[in-house]
């Protein structure tokens, strides 16, 4: 399948199915961050990037599957920013109809400044924006958004959706260390979200390999801040563990790409996620996609993560820009933080 993937393992949202409305990777953010390289161009047209059947033909077919029980959502989520999709409000009502498992969004929340787009979300369980900063300043410095997408109308579309949304509205705030981990970053983050009042707020730290090598987890202190600051409806939401159904796939080949250009994977976690094909198979696979060009290996603090070819990382392992040396050690999972 091209457009529906997993289920996969989210922390948040249990055994997730995804539906994939855009293209690699159609978004008007560049974070720095993004474990899917770099927006290259960015874009912020509406338009129908994939024909809306083509991905109701394929959700129709997931969620007849005998092979995709146990899920726990279905998730519009992916390759960019899904909201882009200008029949988007269609294909959640059309899925809405062909499921009882509860519908979420993950977007930046960028376009929720536009009523029509309010509209569209109104009807899932559970909406997750993007709030990463308190200031006009930082949210370029670490979102790079489009020049139509200004701040001011990200902060005035979330507030006016909460204020009209009935469902879940969990915020998430990715943190960089040095960038927003300070205490009045996080404090300016705090302020907008008591306008927002979200239902909650999701802490991520950036543990794939994000577009700009510099970018680092905040410290133990950076993050012992932030949970104190954002308030006790905040979390930190480590990756989930898991394994990803993968049983649509017919071939290996078929199966790390499509797991891949939507999630960048480690290799032991690539490898247990294709279980049911022998190790040998796997590795020639993955050699194969890297010789002709199909695939990447991106290093991140050490570690080696396979990616999509498109993807763009800045030269997978340098950068002119230098971070705090605070920064430089890796946040551990095993700290016991929840």
């Amino acid at each position: 399948m091209k457009y529906v993937f997993g289920p996969v393992p989210s922390r948040r949202l249990g055994q997730s199915l995804g539906i994939d409305t855009i293209p690699l990777k159609t978004c008007n953010w560049n974070c720095v961050y993004c474990q899917l390289g770099r927006t290259v161009p960015l874009t912020n047209e509406r338009r129908e990037y994939i024909l809306d059947e083509n991905i109701l033909f394929e959700v129709e077919e997931a969620l007849k599957s005998s092979a995709r029980s146990g899920m726990d959502w279905v998730t519009f989520v992916g390759s960019g920013e899904p909201t882009l999709h200008i029949y988007l409000g269609e294909i959640i009502r059309r899925v809405k109809k062909l499921t009882t498992l509860p519908v979420a969004v993950i977007t930046n929340g960028s376009l929720l400044y536009l009523p029509e787009v309010r509209q569209e979300l109104s009807v899932v369980d559970a909406v997750l924006p993007t709030l990463d900063a308190g200031t006009a300043e930082l949210y370029r410095k670490i979102n790079r958004p489009h020049p139509d997408i200004t701040f001011e109308r990200l902060v005035d579309g979330l507030i006016a959706f909460r204020s009209e949304y009935r469902g879940k509205l969990w915020v998430e705030v990715m943190l960089v260390c040095g960038l927003n981990d300070s205490a009045q970053a996080l404090e300016d983050i705090a302020k907008i979200l008591q306008s927002v009042e979200p239902d909650a707020v999701h802490i991520n730290l950036p543990t794939r390999p994000p577009c700009e090598t510099w970018v680092q987890p905040p410290d133990e202190e950076g993050l012992m801040r932030a949970i104190s600051i954002l308030g006790n409806i905040a979390e930190v939401v480590h990756p989930a563990e898991g394994s990803f159904d993968l049983s649509e796939y017919e071939n290996v080949v078929d199966a790390i790409i499509g797991t891949i250009t939507r999630h960048p994977m480690r290799q032991d976690e690539l490898e247990k996620a294709l279980s049911r094909w022998s190790p040998e198979k796997v590795h020639r696979a993955l050699a194969e996609l890297e010789a002709d060009g199909r695939a990447q290996i991106v290093e991140r603090l050490g570690v080696r993560f396979w990616s999509a070819a498109p993807a763009i990382y800045p030269d997978n392992m340098h950068s002119r820009r230098t971070m705090p040396a605070s920064c430089r050690a890796p946040i551990r999972k095993e700290r016991g933080v929840q």
